[in-house]
């Protein structure tokens, strides 16, 4: 009987300073190695959300390249409920939903402000994509650097590109390559440094804080600042049964907690960052991040903007039409397309 009484006491006690609705959450974050993911993606989701909750929400946390998964696996082991929340590289997915392409078109948005107005322009068409695509809610979309272009050699204009093996940045960026006359070469982030040190490419794209903090400027000698490669956003999803499974009240926190303590702080960092990056980069400047680099740096010019928007307008973005239907482009036309002021023509 004492017995019986001490258990049902325990029990009693356990219950009382356990949350009795808790939830644990997998969540599975973008590369480690990168700023996005130390500065914003780790306190989040390790910290600030489980304190928000007072202790009902708790996070197990790691990243795709630490559980030895491709980027481009994420988001479909995300609608199987491999684990409940995963982020990466929207680009990384566009094998399964070409569509998704029309979320970072490259050199249309040059400014931070730019790049956000164009993602929430595209966030509609998200939010559709993940949801018939993937079983998943979107919860956030956050930005990495600008997609600059990392050279071996001595690289002057944007015509020197032609005749380069280059590794792009997604798909749309290997399109451009293209049509520019280079040749557009699938090499995975990772891998790049070696490449370009054996020479199996000539050139790279990835985002300008991204190719410093993985040091590619020590295997390389030119810095192009033209956005070849957009801003490669990164959308953070939720599985939508996992989802589903939440109580309103939760659901409401962790999205005012998302956008308000996550996404808009990653985009706020992103103003100034280029300019940051460029001097840690190249030398010109201050760094706050480490050791700078001394790579010679090759700014736009105007017959480069002007050559490079050519190319996109008249073949990057109607080959893009075809491959996600008339009824995306028309989607993107009146949405991302008229805030950054661009068409595509439709017949």
């Amino acid at each position: 009987m004492i017995r019986d009484t001490l258990v049902a006491s325990a029990a009693t006690v356990l219950l009382a300073v356990s949350p009795a609705l808790a939830e644990e959450l997998s969540v599975v974050g973008s590369w480690s190695s990168l700023p996005l993911h130390k500065q914003f993606e780790t306190p989040f989701w390790t910290k600030t959300l489980p304190d928000a909750s007072g202790g009902e929400i708790s996070v197990q946390m790691t990243t795709h390249d630490q559980m030895g998964i491709k980027g481009g696996d994420v988001y479909r082991m995300l609608g199987d409920g491999v684990f409940d929340i995963g982020m990466t590289v929207a680009d990384y997915a566009v094998g399964d939903a070409p569509e998704l392409e029309g979320l970072d078109v490259p050199l249309v948005a040059t400014t931070p402000a730019e790049a956000k107005a164009m993602v929430e322009a595209a966030r509609p068409m998200v939010e559709d994509i993940f949801k018939d695509r993937f079983n998943a809610k979107v919860l956030a979309i956050a930005p990495y650097p600008p997609q600059v272009v990392f050279c071996k050699g001595d690289i002057a204009s944007l015509d020197d590109l032609a005749g380069k093996k280059i590794r792009g940045s997604g798909r749309m960026t290997t399109k451009f390559l293209e049509a520019l006359g280079a040749e557009g070469v699938n090499v995975a982030f990772s891998e790049v440094p070696g490449a370009l040190e054996r020479g199996v490419i000539d050139c790279a794209v990835t985002g300008s804080g991204s190719g410093y903090s993985a040091g590619w400027w020590e295997v390389s000698d030119t810095l192009m600042t033209l956005p070849l490669g957009g801003w490669d956003p990164v959308v953070t999803a939720v599985n939508m049964d996992r989802w589903d499974s939440l109580s309103d009240d939760t659901k409401a926190m962790i999205t005012a907690k998302v956008a308000a303590e996550f996404e808009a702080p990653a985009w706020a960092t992103a103003t100034g960052s280029l300019e940051m990056d460029v001097a840690c980069l190249t030398g010109n400047g201050e760094c706050s991040m480490g050791k700078p680099a001394s790579m010679k740096l090759v700014a736009p010019n105007d017959a480069d903007t002007a050559k490079a928007r050519k190319i996109l307008t008249e073949t990057v973005l109607p080959e893009w039409a075809e491959r996600a239907g008339t009824d995306w482009a028309k989607r993107w036309n009146e949405s991302v397309g008229k805030t950054v002021g661009v068409q595509i023509p439709l017949s």
